[in-house]
């Protein structure tokens, strides 16, 4: 028998998600960030607005900024092109598509 831990499902993506497939930016819903992202057809990213360091945890996640890590990770290129089938993990503010079809899961 398992536990039923409703703060691990909403860390997962149980919060819903939305379907990408043209250049606007999505946000996840007030207060509550992407973290994940199924790439359905190849994409590459115009914008990734990585969470970091999310109350002080010190924690950092890949993004297109230059100045999103300070730990000496490389923002990614947008033409740095993901494969359909792909699913990357993280904590994301904003998505922003330069090609491609992708489901970002919305969570805590």
């Amino acid at each position: 028998m398992g536990i039923n831990n409703t703060q691990t499902a909403y860390s997962f993506g149980q919060l819903g998600s939305l379907y990408l497939a043209d250049t606007n930016e999505a946000t996840p819903p007030a207060g509550k960030v992407f973290v994940a992202i199924t790439i359905l057809e190849d994409a590459k990213f115009q914008g990734l607005t990585a969470d970091n360091d999310t109350a002080g945890s010190g924690l950092e996640y890949i993004g297109t900024s230059a100045s999103y890590s300070s730990n000496g990770g490389d923002a990614i290129p947008n033409t740095v092109s993901f494969q359909a089938g792909l699913t990357v993990y993280g904590r994301w503010t904003s998505v922003n598509l330069a090609d491609g079809k992708v489901i970002a899961y919305i969570g805590d």
